[in-house]
């Protein structure tokens, strides 16, 4: 997974600077608030089912060491190939052996983000694999070397008009129009006559159901059908938090996804297989059982929090910071309020430590979550654990000091006493504007107010001493 390369204060910066950005965005979130909120809204007992979704997810949480175990089980039952990969590199070689192997120098893929978290097309493209982007939204990045910006619409950062220029610079020379219902029709014959010609299609997988065996991959255009079941061969690559213990479980899910993602009562395709079935889809499976991080978020009990994420993207759409940096500024393929907890984890906190930091903390994502994420508590938990993780020895002795002196009302009056001397010719106009290094970055962007000269508790304990 690829380590932000500036901080987020500084992406932002950079995307703050785009109008057309905030734009697109503004008209692409509202939009899906407005279906969400309508749709939630016929159902009486939705409340009950984020407390039914929350309860599961965190049972497989508790659980997940036999549930993964059952689900392996089942899956070989199945006539599935299990493989288990520590990191990125390890499933990425799996892809890359099994395509090998069918000698396909070009696999068709459906949209997920646990392949783009590992970089499988850079991966496979070093190993001279093409990895085809098979969603409209993915092609258009893949199609113009771009990245993903949200999670449910990674291209939301671009409109119509530019598409048809990328179009007709790329795949479509001849397209004048820029009707959706023109893009989707070019990008419909582009890739047609490559789902039939593969040999090797990869996929992601929304669940997996551990009693089962059974993978489920929900979208709104069919392209994930066309690769899992086209292909006579199919590499699932699935992270180890996707999995629900029954298949009952789905009835959950399933209703909470599609109003929370796109909006709508239910997904247009929802595709589930079980192993292998003579004449019937791919005829080899395997399935890639990705950690890459994962264990680690496991073990604590704030975090693993993040690990119950849906991957719905309902946090994006009302965060007020996202709506303004969109998704580029978090410099992974998880944006918004969940990639503020999420990538510090998988990643290391000191690898990530401003990300806990891109939130206002209004707790929006928190009512949205269909799982009932608290990420406001584990942004708060991720920021402590990024100040120690980052904080310099200057300032951790500056904070021994303060709390030593904040310890006892003597030693306050002390320090009182001693900052008013020092603070002297420090002061301009009434306020401290510049301290010496290495105070002096906290007062490059804002002015400090003298200690005054009688505290609180002077002026309390003068007014209590006077005569009545």
């Amino acid at each position: 997974m690829r380590t932000p390369s500036e901080t987020f204060p500084q992406a932002a910066a950079r995307e703050l600077g785009n109008p057309q950005l905030r734009t697109n965005l503004g008209n692409a979130t509202g939009t899906i608030r407005d279906k969400r909120a309508r749709v939630v809204a016929e159902l009486p007992d939705w409340q009950a089912l984020r407390d039914a979704g929350s309860a599961i997810k965190a049972d497989v949480m508790a659980g997940l060491d036999s549930y993964l175990l059952q689900f392996e089980e089942a899956l070989q039952a199945a006539g599935a190939t299990v493989h288990w990969a520590r990191d990125g590199a390890e499933a990425c070689q799996i892809v890359a052996d099994v395509a090998r192997r069918h000698d396909a120098k070009e696999v068709v893929k459906v949209k997920s983000l646990t392949t783009d978290e590992i970089e499988l097309n850079a991966m496979l493209a070093q190993h001279g694999i093409h990895a085809l982007e098979t969603d409209f939204a993915e092609l258009i990045l893949q199609l113009d070397g771009d990245w993903s910006s949200h999670i449910l619409v990674p291209a939301i950062h671009r409109n119509r008009t530019e598409i048809r220029d990328l179009f007709k610079n790329t795949i479509a020379p001849d397209i004048e129009s820029d009707d959706p219902a023109v893009l989707a029709e070019a990008a419909r014959l582009y890739l047609r006559e490559r789902f039939l010609d593969a040999k090797v299609g990869v996929s992601g997988a929304n669940f997996g159901v551990a009693e089962t065996g059974t993978l489920c991959v929900v979208e709104s255009e069919g392209n994930g059908r066309m690769c899992t079941t086209l292909p006579p061969v199919l590499v699932s690559i699935v992270g180890i938090e996707k999995l629900v213990p029954t298949f009952a479980d789905l009835e959950v899910f399933l209703q909470l996804l599609p109003r929370s993602s796109t909006g709508e009562r239910m997904n247009p395709y929802t595709s589930l297989w079980t192993g292998v079935t003579d004449g019937d889809g791919p005829q080899e499976l395997h399935v890639v059982l990705l950690d890459n991080g994962r264990t680690r978020v496991l073990k604590d009990e704030i975090g693993r929090q993040a690990l119950h994420c849906i991957r719905c993207s309902a946090c994006l759409n009302v965060c007020p910071v996202y709506s303004r940096t969109g998704g580029h500024a978090y410099g992974s393929v998880y944006p918004g309020p969940i990639g503020a907890i999420l990538t510090p984890q998988l990643i290391g906190i000191e690898n990530a430590p401003t990300l806990p930091f891109a939130s206002s903390l209004c707790g929006a994502c928190y009512d949205a979550c269909p799982v009932k994420i608290d990420i406001p508590r584990v942004l708060l938990h991720l920021r402590e654990q990024a100040v120690q993780a980052t904080s310099k020895p200057g300032e951790r002795l500056a904070m021994r000091a303060m709390g030593w002196a904040f310890a006892r009302a003597s030693r306050m009056r002390v320090a009182q006493r001693v900052a008013r001397q020092l603070q002297r010719p420090l002061i301009k106009s009434g306020m401290i504007r510049r301290l010496p290094p290495p105070f002096s970055a906290w007062t490059r962007t804002r002015d400090l107010r003298p200690v005054a000269k009688i505290g609180f508790v002077e002026q309390a304990t003068a007014e209590d001493e006077r005569p009545t």
